[in-house]
């Protein structure tokens, strides 16, 4: 017995070693711009469905999902019999723009799911590999099409990194896209939440667009998230999102709705525009279209397909292997009702979520849409800038139907949320960190996420919140009386 528990020690010590050597060398070499490396010290070397094992032997539930590409979580069947059916067909695996039938194959399921008003006089634009070429076409897209050049976005939003999609997003340092108001209730910006802060905000858009002397001319067109994602898991109204619709249909303005992170039944249907009904100009997509693999494409209304050829191209635009797996991505959730699942269990979780708000006062809000989730993390004695009676979300999941009940937003916690995502860590749980301040607890599993699975990440993020607050409790305690734990101190 002691020398098989020897042997189990050893080979510890040596995936240990593995595990530090390959983190070590990472941090030598690599840019200071990783990102998730840095919250997330972990060596994946196997994956299957939502479990990745790490190169130390441990195990974790993946809630990050790529940041949402991965929608049937990590190495499904079906995506890896598509790849390895092109694989062993001898095809070509990069083609320009070039025709062939891997491509018909994945332009037809993907049109199979489009939204009715759209899918009829749908042009599609295959980009460079990743969404925010797919986001550069759509702003290219809509100022060739109307001759304009201005822009409309909203504060919060996320399109990318690339010039023209940071431009848009709501980081921007250099100015040169108007600014809408994202409606939210939490922290709504006019303070009153619900349908009359997404009504005022309605208001304040068609003002810029109808006021000869708002500095905001026409413009060429509005891009928004229906659920903000690196914003803060923030959905959109559903009425809000049609009066967008409205007010961009009255002025011949395209709508552009980014799907990137929503779409491919991440929100509960298959693309997130369909909750309100909104049938928008353009749809930019990337993430979950390609089943894991790069791929980005953008679809549009037909009529606004008036560029030239080559004005926007990349070399990696035909990845054959992307295509299949996206294809068989495409039709499993279609034909599994994934999309209808997310919403349930997503329902669920949501509600279990609300338990976790009522139960800590640092946990300022909880909101999502299907399996799009997030908790914001707050510190409960800051005062806050709102104005007092001033409602927040209680369930967001019911889009415009009415403010929630916590009438005081309290300032967001970003270290508070940075130690909930390493104590989901060393649970063996793997989250994700978004918001305004960092401060949102993000949730994005796989559409294939079993009950099971749920319960046991439910348990592990609220054992998590608990020994985070736990540990930020006795820390100020210790603030408060320097000389340690003793009678009155403890």
């Amino acid at each position: 017995m002691a020398v098989t528990e020897s042997v189990a020690e050893g080979a510890h010590a040596e995936e240990r070693a593995v595990h530090e050597g390959i983190l070590r060398r990472q941090s030598a070499r690599e840019s200071a711009a990783r990102t998730y490396a840095r919250a997330l010290p972990i060596v994946p070397v196997r994956a299957r469905g939502m479990t990745i094992e790490g190169a130390d032997g441990r195990r974790y539930l993946d809630c990050l999902s790529g940041a949402g590409t991965l929608a049937l979580g990590h190495n499904h069947p079906v995506v890896l019999e598509a790849i390895r059916r092109v694989l062993d067909s001898g095809a070509p695996l990069s083609v320009l723009d070039l025709a062939t039938p891997v491509k018909d194959a994945f332009i037809t399921e993907l049109f199979r799911t489009l939204p009715a008003g759209l899918a009829g006089r749908a042009r599609v634009q295959f980009c460079g590999p990743a969404g925010t070429d797919a986001v550069e076409a759509a702003l290219k897209l809509v100022r060739t099409a109307t001759g304009r050049t201005g822009m409309l976005a909203f504060t919060g939003a996320y399109h990318g990194m690339t010039a023209g999609a940071m431009a848009a997003s709501g980081g921007a340092g250099d100015v040169r896209v108007a600014r809408l108001p994202y409606p939210q209730d939490y922290r709504c910006p006019f303070g009153v939440g619900g349908p009359r802060g997404a009504e005022l905000g309605a208001r304040l858009t068609e003002s810029l667009l109808d006021d000869p002397k708002s500095g905001v001319p026409l413009p060429a067109g509005m891009i928004v998230e229906p659920v903000q994602g690196e914003g803060g898991v923030l959905p959109a109204p559903d009425g809000w999102m049609r009066r967008m619709r409205e007010i961009t249909a009255e002025r011949s303005v395209p709508l552009i709705a980014d799907e990137i992170q929503t779409g491919v039944g991440r929100t509960g249907a298959f693309w997130a525009v369909e909750h309100s009904g909104v049938v928008p100009d353009v749809m930019v997509m990337s993430k979950a279209i390609g089943g894991s693999l790069p791929l980005a494409v953008v679809v549009y209304r037909d009529d606004l397909d008036v560029w030239q050829p080559g004005a926007h191209a990349g070399t990696f635009r035909g990845n054959q292997l992307a295509m299949a797996a996206g294809t068989a991505t495409l039709a499993h959730v279609r034909e599994n009702a994934l999309a209808e699942r997310a919403a349930a269990l997503g329902s669920r979780m949501l509600s279990q979520l609300s338990r976790l708000r009522d139960a800590f006062p640092c946990v300022g809000d909880v909101r999502g849409r299907g399996l799009m989730l997030g908790i914001e993390l707050v510190d409960p004695e800051s005062e806050t800038p709102e104005p007092a009676g001033a409602p927040s979300a209680g369930d967001h999941q019911r889009a415009a139907d009415g403010p929630g009940s916590d009438p005081t937003p309290h300032r967001a916690d970003p270290q508070l949320a940075a130690a909930v995502q390493r104590e989901c860590l060393d649970r063996g749980l793997i989250v994700e960190l978004g918001g305004r301040h960092a401060g949102v607890v993000r949730l994005l599993p796989p559409l294939t996420i079993s009950d099971e699975q749920a319960e046991a990440v439910m348990d592990r993020l609220a054992d998590a919140v608990a020994a985070a607050a736990r540990r930020q409790q006795d820390q100020g305690r210790r603030h408060r009386h320097p000389g340690g734990p003793g009678p009155g101190n403890g």
